[in-house]
């Protein structure tokens, strides 16, 4: 542990940092899957309205830059993509 006092204080943010980007981390995730199980299952209606869902989800973790817009971007078009072929 460290004895410096700003130190102390980067830990305890960095740890606070890291557990909210695991929780966005997750609830996008968790938002891309269905999107995918719905794509793989033939149901369009369904997939379109967890895209949006997910959308928003990764649009939300890239202003609270827990990734990177082009990653973001690339996830959002292929889903897009997939839907429009079903």
């Amino acid at each position: 542990m460290a004895n410096i006092k700003s130190q102390i204080k980067r830990i305890e943010t960095n740890e606070k940092a890291r557990q909210r980007n695991k929780a966005v981390r997750t609830e996008v995730r968790s938002s891309v899957r269905v999107v995918r199980e719905n794509i793989a299952a033939g149901k369009k209606e369904e997939a379109q309205q967890a895209y949006a869902v997910a959308a928003r989800k990764l649009d939300k973790a890239v202003s609270k830059r827990v990734l990177h817009r082009n990653n973001a971007a690339n996830h959002k078009s292929r889903m897009a993509t997939q839907i429009n072929a079903l």
